[in-house]
């Protein structure tokens, strides 16, 4: 290691450190769960960002493991299997972590806090964020833009548009992506008819089936066929991708329906201006969002309640970092300027607990600390 990437080194850890402490004394316990994990949380649960960045290994039983590419999966594993389950517990890390990123160091430190089991979910949401903002003060960072999101919203509107399965899991793909939801929804507008000519008997069987008898389906046809995948897609994925095209020979994603989408996803600006504009539409379109809008304004008046300066803070309703297992609210905060890169990102995942083995749904929420950008930016604005 050279002489500048050990005072690096030596200065992140300085700062994490702090940080750390900080953490201790809002309450948050320290957590150090294993670095090797197995493989099949990450690949079904995170975004398809992280599973195609994932460092993989097999033991000697034939089980599938990786490095961990982040810490809340991890974190959060460890307290389902402790006598803590279920109960409101808090817990603060600092690890390395492992993912490839081209032209970048694949191992890097990352930070952060995670809270289970607490049901006041708007309040913990701004305690979340009030703590991500002190997080990067201490690294001397206060130029901070925030930038946030609830995919509970969007959620919420595809159950009261009353969409096709398909198309719904189609659109939650997309935001889960971040990407344009506007050219899919153009594509969803129009029938789809050319489908090549040797699927059409698959398609008519499929033709009004839900995804269990889909699945099915396909799985047999797949067995019959002696392989698991084609083409790198499982069996899981081949089955929704037959359903969804299945579904559109039937008909196209209604235009009405297609004009509210466009026009949810057009809201953006402070909260309360957003709020504004979100009941509107409801009035408009008559649907009924009432509690997650609720929800949302409630996590709004906390967040002032703490002092975030809450005329500063973006939000938007297309906003969406990319990960599957987000449930409501979603934040990044970025140095100003500083374009795309997040120093502090995190969440709500309200789902992922009963998806990793969880007999009940537990409240969970929290965020991670990209130290190494962090200490870079500090540096530059203490220099």
């Amino acid at each position: 290691m050279t002489a500048t990437a050990t005072s690096n080194a030596a200065g992140s850890a300085a700062w994490a450190d702090t940080l750390l402490l900080s953490f201790a004394q809002a309450g948050y316990v320290r957590a150090e769960p294993a670095i090797l994990q197995p493989a099949e949380p990450f690949l079904d649960l995170s975004g398809e960002d992280i599973r195609k960045s994932l460092y993989l290994t097999t033991d000697l039983t034939g089980e599938e493991l990786c490095l961990r590419p982040d810490l809340t999966i991890p974190v959060a594993r460890d307290y389902l299997a402790s006598s803590r389950a279920g109960q409101p517990a808090g817990f603060s890390y600092l690890g390395p972590v492992f993912r490839y990123r081209s032209g970048q160091a694949s191992e890097f430190l990352q930070a952060g806090i995670e809270s289970f089991g607490r049901q006041d979910r708007a309040a913990a949401d701004a305690e979340m964020l009030a703590l991500a903002l002190e997080a990067t003060a201490a690294f001397g960072v206060r130029d901070v833009e925030i930038r946030t999101g609830d995919v509970a919203l969007f959620n919420a509107l595809l159950d009261a548009l009353d969409l096709y399965p398909v198309w719904r899991r189609r659109l939650v793909k997309d935001f889960n992506r971040k990407i344009s939801l506007e050219q899919d929804l153009e594509r969803l507008a129009a029938a789809t008819t050319a489908t090549r000519s040797e699927y059409q008997g698959v398609l008519a069987a499929l033709a009004g089936s839900d995804r269990k008898a889909a699945l099915a389906f396909v799985t047999d046809l797949m067995s019959i066929a002696g392989t698991t995948n084609v083409g790198g897609r499982t069996t899981a994925e081949i089955a929704d991708r037959f359903l969804e095209q299945s579904t559109l020979k039937g008909g196209a994603l209604p235009r009405e329906a297609i004009t509210v989408l466009k026009r949810f996803l057009s809201i953006a600006g402070n909260p309360d201006d957003a709020i504004a504009a979100l009941r509107a539409l409801t009035i408009d379109a008559k649907l009924d969002l009432a509690a997650a809008i609720d929800q949302f304004e409630s996590r709004v008046g906390f967040m002032a309640a703490r002092g975030i300066d809450v005329k500063q803070t973006r939000f938007s309703t297309a906003f969406g970092r990319g990960l599957d297992y987000y449930t409501g609210f979603e934040f990044e905060l970025h140095h100003r300027g500083n374009g795309a890169e997040p120093l502090v990102a995190g969440g709500r995942y309200d789902g992922l607990m009963t998806q990793l083995g969880s007999a009940e749904p537990i409240p969970a929420v929290g965020f991670s600390v990209w130290v190494d950008a962090l200490n870079r930016i500090g540096r530059k604005v203490g220099a």
